[in-house]
């Protein structure tokens, strides 16, 4: 009984550091083609970030994106296991064996409004990254 208990604690343990494991969160609503620019920003390197979405059909989204001049395209479903792809922002290394990274995840399709909504996630437990949205950055000016 005594390791059941032990191995319960664990697990609460363990669950709680990947609930935390995301530093930053962003909810995104995109119309069809509409281009989502963000820079990403680390020591002294300035890398962008692009994704839109062209199709919905059959409950998939195509996505496609860029970074550091790396393009991809994803098939997004709501009701699958891919409902996201995720991307290291740098390379692992010695310094720091676990890259961050930023999950995107499809969340809803609004059929009303033709737009697509997603999340996107930062995990960078050692603060080495920071985002700037340009998409928000125009606005305000």
């Amino acid at each position: 009984m005594r390791y059941v208990f032990q191995f319960f604690l664990l697990l609460i343990f363990f669950n709680n550091l990947s609930a935390n494991e995301y530093r930053y969160t962003k909810s995104i609503e995109l119309e069809k083609d509409e281009c989502k620019k963000i820079l990403v920003k680390y020591e002294k390197i300035e890398k962008l970030f692009k994704f839109r979405w062209t199709l919905f059909v059959n409950g998939g989204l195509v996505v496609l994106r860029s970074y550091d001049r790396i393009v991809a395209q994803n098939v997004l479903h709501l009701r699958h296991r891919n409902q996201s792809f995720r991307f290291n922002l740098k390379p692992k290394g010695s310094k720091f064996p676990k890259a961050p990274y930023i999950l995107m995840k499809f969340v809803e399709f609004n059929y009303e409004t033709n737009k697509a909504s997603f999340m996107l996630y930062l995990s960078d437990k050692s603060l080495q990254v920071y985002l700037e949205d340009l998409d928000e950055n125009k606005e305000e000016r």
